[in-house]
């Protein structure tokens, strides 16, 4: 099968790609309507300024102007300004005159009696102000109709500017139009809406008060900005909706919503920001895709601005102090007002430097003024419009110098009181007041009081668990570590560093510290520690999915000489067999220490779950079943418990309980949205909801997180490949099984081998499934494992009866037989009577007494899936009602399955009904072959997946092509790749 290039939904995913912008210019359409319309009008103005802040898109939102007017047949001048221009008085005047006459005399192509050009020459050689006025107006007044477009007027001389205020635009003709772009760097009139917790800067007081360089340039364009004459288009930030449709413009891929928060947050919509993260962020390989989904990686930093960006380059341009007010304010502006002292006196600067250092910040665009609870409160304080510049300057800064800095901030913060007290100075709402703090103490280190600050950093990093987004719980706990003298308090300090990591995906480092301890624990430290040091040591070797260390973990050999407690040692072993699905090694080393795990509550608790759960995989149901009604052990730990019970609703969901796991998720008062991702794919997969288990999977497999810390590790890449195939998508699905296989020595595959024996059964490829699945079964019945086992089973009972082996069949259907009774499992009873309903046809009474009872049980699990399978069986064997289609074409609509949609349609047909709504079956039949198409599928292969013959599937691909106007493979692909709708008015 051929490989999908752009939408590949594979483990790890694929770099993003920053593309170019397309021809739409987004986020801008009520601008482009409002400066089409002024310049449609014959008595609109004559003069049209567009203004934004640095970064807003001047330039471009010009330039797509200027290339409509073209369309139109309208001539579009161009005359750019450059920094250093304003040193040139006059010079833009000249440039327009010349531009102007250079315009008109090719279009006339007559030799002027007038030369302006000279004229304007002559003018800014003598310094002739009214003569360059007079040549202006003169080259203005000609009527030959263009458009002049002036971009970047903040670097042109200011002379020129306020020559152009004097013209009487009255007398330029209707042909002639000046558009002027210019920086205004003053915040939006409408700050865009954002779902960050700092809100946007207000809009300051005074336009004066940021116009570019604050010279004379600046004023001169607000003055002209005033002119009776000029109409003034100010660009507004980009609301979230915008950015992210420029985003997926630029990632040609759909941005996954925390990747689109984090990105207003630092950008606040300014375009210009936003293209400049995501230059950094794909650079660093921060940025993947998966399925045509972009998402930012697990912990991926803030990256810094490169020394070329615009916005590092007008910061350095400024001169002194407002480099090192905007260095100091970088860590100081939370506190306020306040702040403009401690930049005074940590700096060394007199007070008057900082106050104009800050002005000139402000004038430029670097800082925003916040303004007071009324008109006549002084301002609050400042901070930077752009986080990310803050960022950048903040993590530039030296070590010295950032310590010296926080430690500032950290005192007057502290002002004396202790630890539990409020803090002397209130923060500015706009800070983020859970992690200035903390990052603050932990930047100061040793320069502020090392007990407190200890104190402080482990309240915050604990108030913080489990920090999916790495705000800074890991970096305050390990700030703490170094502060930390004492190696009995340190090595706490360590096991509660290591446990953080691991909490928040940081399994490098969470592996490090177990390994520090497990190797040298302090003297006397306490037992409990060190065996949650050693448990925490082969949970993040599994995370790492390093199979070879913990199959060394699994022998004693690997913990002899390490200085640990027999319980320790027992319940690490454990673990490690665990983990690679050595049941019986794991059971049998239990009931030979039982006495050593028994003697504590916590570990009693994890190894009687870790007995349970062997003993169920092994086929011995009873003693899991029965502690599903016991209540949760009293001494526990919270948060033990809740691992505890994640780990018992992972088996329920993997065996397909899904009642089960709804009654644990009630009387164990779980919150689902709380419980972890590969939980929650789980849950939503089994309830039909494909949507929301498909967005959890593409990030998951994104940042690695493939494996469940249960029975199948390789549940979340099997049941989303079983998604994609009911999808109509079987190349991805294999791709996606494909990479996630070979891990050696690991956990077994056998639930990836069903996966993907459904592909090669839906190629039609029957004798590569039966290989597949005879696989699977030998890897179970090698460990003697139960759990798996009944959809391989039936599945390759289902594959025999196909290659025409009845007595194979029935065999396979006898074992499945045997372990639906000893397991006493809803789904593998289920299994069991539909594939006996459809091995024994649709003449056996017993079948229809079968297919009875599978429906009525699937009805029972309340899983849409199972039931729409379940009533499409058994309405084909005759052993339901033809009506029972519509309620399973429901079902399989609802969650998207449009393969099978497909298929349900055919019966439907087979079975004399009406297919309900003809115009959406024909566009969901369009669809889905447009979907194989673009998976790679020869016609056989299509022909084998929707059952039909070659021919067929040729003619229905010519109505495909007639219909939608397209002509190639290639052009459908491509409409499918870029999430087209492929209709039949598509072009």
């Amino acid at each position: 099968m051929a490989a999908r290039t752009d939408t590949e939904l594979v483990f790890g995913g694929t770099a993003a790609r920053v593309h170019g912008p397309g021809e739409d210019l987004l986020g801008r359409a009520a601008e482009s309507d409002e400066i089409d319309d002024r310049l449609r009008d014959p008595a609109g103005p004559r003069l049209l300024l567009v203004r934004g802040e640095r970064g807003i898109g001047r330039t471009a939102f010009a330039h797509a102007t200027a290339e409509r007017l073209r369309a139109g047949g309208i001539a579009v001048l161009p005359v750019d300004c450059v920094p250093g221009d304003g040193e040139h008085p006059q010079l833009l005047a000249l440039r327009l005159v010349m531009a102007l006459e250079e315009h008109r005399s090719a279009a006339t192509k007559r030799t002027p009696t007038r030369k302006p050009a000279a004229e304007a020459l002559s003018a800014m050689k003598h310094d002739d102000r009214p003569a360059m006025t007079e040549a202006v107006a003169a080259a203005l007044a000609r009527p030959t109709p263009t458009v002049v477009l002036v971009d970047d007027a903040h670097h042109a001389d200011a002379e020129s500017l306020v020559l152009l205020d004097e013209v009487d635009f009255d007398r330029v003709p209707a042909g002639i139009r000046l558009i002027v772009t210019a920086a205004q760097h003053t915040a939006p009139a409408g700050p865009s809406p954002s779902p960050s917790p700092l809100p946007l800067p207000l809009p300051l007081p005074s336009p004066s008060s940021g116009s570019g360089s604050g010279s004379g340039s600046g004023q001169a364009m607000d003055r002209l900005a005033h002119n009776r004459s000029a109409h003034t288009i100010a660009l507004p930030r980009l609301t979230l909706d915008d950015a992210t449709a420029m985003v997926a413009q630029r990632l040609r891929s759909a941005p996954d919503a925390d990747l689109m928060r984090r990105l207003h947050e630092l950008s606040r919509g300014i375009p210009g920001a936003l293209d400049a993260l995501l230059a950094e962020w794909t650079a660093q390989d921060a940025i993947r895709t998966a399925d045509g989904h972009a998402f930012l990686g697990t912990g991926a930093p803030v990256p810094l601005l490169p020394d070329h960006d615009r916005y590092v380059t007008a910061l350095r341009a400024l001169e002194e102090p407002c480099g090192t007010v905007a260095t100091a304010l970088s860590i100081l502006w939370p506190l306020g007002r306040p702040a403009e002292a401690l930049v005074a006196s940590s700096t060394g600067l007199p007070a008057e430097s900082v106050t104009d250092g800050i002005r000139t910040l402000i004038d430029e665009g670097v800082l925003d003024e916040l303004p007071g609870q009324n008109a006549a409160s002084p301002s609050r304080g400042w901070m930077f419009r752009l986080p990310l510049l803050a960022h950048t300057v903040r993590e530039r800064l030296g070590p010295v110098k950032r310590s010296h800095l926080s430690a500032a901030a950290v005192e007057a913060l502290w002002a004396g009181g202790a630890a539990q007290d409020p803090p002397a100075l209130p923060l500015l709402e706009e800070a983020d007041a859970q992690t200035y703090l903390p990052d603050r103490i932990a930047d100061a280190g040793f320069l502020v009081d090392r007990d407190r600050a200890v104190t402080e950093l482990t309240a915050a990093a604990r108030s913080l668990y489990p920090d999916l987004e790495r705000r800074g719980m890991l970096r305050w706990h390990l700030g703490a570590v170094r502060l930390i003298e004492e190696q009995y308090d340190r090595d706490l300090a360590i096991l509660r560093s290591g446990q953080a990591a691991s909490g928040c995906g940081d399994n490098r480092t969470a592996r490090t510290a177990a390994e520090w301890l497990v190797c040298g624990p302090a003297e006397g430290l306490d037992p409990q520690a060190v065996h949650e040091a050693a448990t925490l040591l082969v949970a993040s070797a599994a995370a790492e999915q390093d199979w070879q260390a913990l199959s060394r973990m699994g022998t004693a050999l690997w913990w002899e000489g390490l200085p640990l407690s027999a319980m320790a040692t027992v319940s690490g072993r454990v673990q490690a067999l665990w983990q690679l699905e050595k049941w019986q090694e794991a059971l049998t080393l239990m009931l030979q220490t039982e006495r050593v795990w028994q003697a504590s509550p916590v570990s009693r608790a994890l190894l009687g779950l870790f007995r349970r759960v062997a003993e169920y995989v092994l086929g011995r149901p009873d003693r899991f079943t029965r502690a599903l009604a016991l209540p949760e052990e009293p001494d526990l730990d919270p948060r033990k418990a809740f691992a505890f019970n994640i780990a018992t609703f992972d088996v329920l969901l993997g065996i397909g309980d899904l009642r089960a796991a709804a009654n644990l998720l009630s009387t164990r008062k779980m919150n689902l949205e709380l419980l972890p991702q590969h939980n929650r794919f789980l849950w939503h997969h089994l309830n039909g909801q494909w949507d929301e288990a498909l967005a959890l999977a593409r990030r998951l497999l994104v940042n690695g997180g493939v494996l469940n810390v249960v029975p199948g590790h390789h549940l979340l890449p099997a049941r989303t490949a079983a998604i994609l195939l009911a999808q109509g998508r079987p190349t991805s699905a294999d791709r996606l099984i494909s990479s996630v296989r070979g891990q050696v020595n690991g956990p077994l595959e056998h639930v990836l081998d069903h996966a993907e024996a459904e592909v090669q059964r839906t190629l039609g490829d029957l004798g590569r499934a039966e290989e597949v699945l005879r696989r699977g079964l030998r890897a179970a019945d090698e460990r003697g494992s139960f759990y798996g086992t009944d959809e391989l089973l039936a599945s390759l009972a289902e594959v025999h009866a196909e290659a025409g082996h009845p007595d194979r069949a029935t065999a396979c259907l006898e074992r499945l037989d045997r372990t639906a009774e000893q397991m006493n499992s809803g789904r593998t009873r289920l299994l069991h009577l539909l594939t006996s309903g459809k091995i024994l046809g649709p003449d056996s009474p017993e079948a229809r007494k079968h297919l009875h009872e599978a429906v009525d049980l699937a009805r029972s699990r309340s899983q849409p899936f199972e039931t729409a399978v379940t009533l499409l069986a058994a309405v084909r064997a005759n052993a339901g009602p033809a009506p029972l289609l519509h309620e399973a074409y429901e079902h399989f609509g609802e969650m998207g399955a449009t393969l099978w949609r497909f298929h349900t349609r055919t019966a439907m047909r087979e079975a004399g009904l009406t297919v309900p709504g003809r115009s959406q079956a024909t566009a969901e039949n369009e669809h889905l072959l447009a979907t194989l198409l673009a998976e790679g599928l020869t016609n056989r292969q299509i022909a084998g997946v929707l059952r039909l013959s070659e021919d067929a599937v040729a003619n229905r691909l010519s109505r495909l092509f007639a219909r939608t106007g397209m002509r190639s493979r290639t052009e459908v692909v491509t409409a499918v790749l870029k999430g087209t709708q492929i209709t039949t008015n598509h072009h």
